[in-house]
C-alpha cells in the first residue's frame, strides 16, 4: 500500500518490501502463536510459502541458481531474527523495544527512521495485533486476514529513549 512508503517512511525498494511483507508475518505469527498446536501447520505454510516466493523473486532478479540458496539462507535469518524481535516486543506490550525493533528492521540509511514514522508503525503494530486477536482460525486459515487500513493510524507519542 503506497501508505507505508509516503506515510511510514519505508523506502519503495527491494529491501522496503521485504521489510513490510516481514512484519506483516511477525503480526499473523503472533496471532497463530496462542492456537493449539494442531493449528500452527498454517504458520509452517505460511512460511514455505514465503521461501518459494522470495526464491521465484531472487531468481526473477536474476540471481544465479549457485548464489539463491546462500541469499536464501540470509533471508531466513533476517526472518526470524525480526520475528523475534518483534514477538519479544509484543509479548511484553512494550511499545519502546517494538519502536527500537522497527528501527532496526525498517528503519534504512535512505530514510533513516524518524520518530514520527516509528511511532506511527508502533501503533499500526499494536492496532494490527488487537484487530488479529479477535479474527477466527478459520477465517485466517481462509487467506481472509483483516489487517488495519494504515492510511487511519495515526503515530504514537515517541517514547523517548
Amino acid at each position: 500500500m503506497p501508505s507505508f512508503y509516503r506515510d511510514y517512511a519505508v523506502a519503495d525498494t527491494v529491501n522496503g518490501r521485504f521489510d513490510l511483507i516481514v512484519l506483516h508475518l511477525a503480526l499473523l505469527y503472533h496471532r497463530l502463536a496462542v492456537e493449539p498446536v494442531e493449528h500452527r501447520k498454517l504458520g509452517q505454510a505460511v512460511f514455505d510459502r514465503f521461501c518459494q516466493d522470495m526464491d521465484h523473486s531472487l531468481r526473477e532478479m536474476g540471481v544465479g541458481d549457485l548464489a539463491v540458496p546462500k541469499r536464501m539462507q540470509r533471508i531466513g535469518a533476517a526472518f526470524y531474527g525480526c520475528l523475534r524481535a518483534y514477538e519479544v516486543a509484543f509479548v511484553a506490550g512494550n511499545d519502546h523495544a517494538l519502536a527500537e525493533a522497527i528501527t532496526r528492521n525498517v528503519g534504512n540509511a535512505a530514510t533513516a527512521a524518524t520518530p514520527v514514522a516509528v511511532s506511527r508503525l508502533v501503533a499500526y503494530m499494536t492496532e494490527a495485533v488487537r484487530l488479529l486477536s479477535g479474527q477466527r482460525y478459520d477465517t485466517l486459515a481462509q487467506g481472509e486476514i483483516g489487517f488495519p487500513d494504515p492510511e487511519k493510524i495515526h503515530e504514537k507519542e515517541y517514547i523517548k529513549r
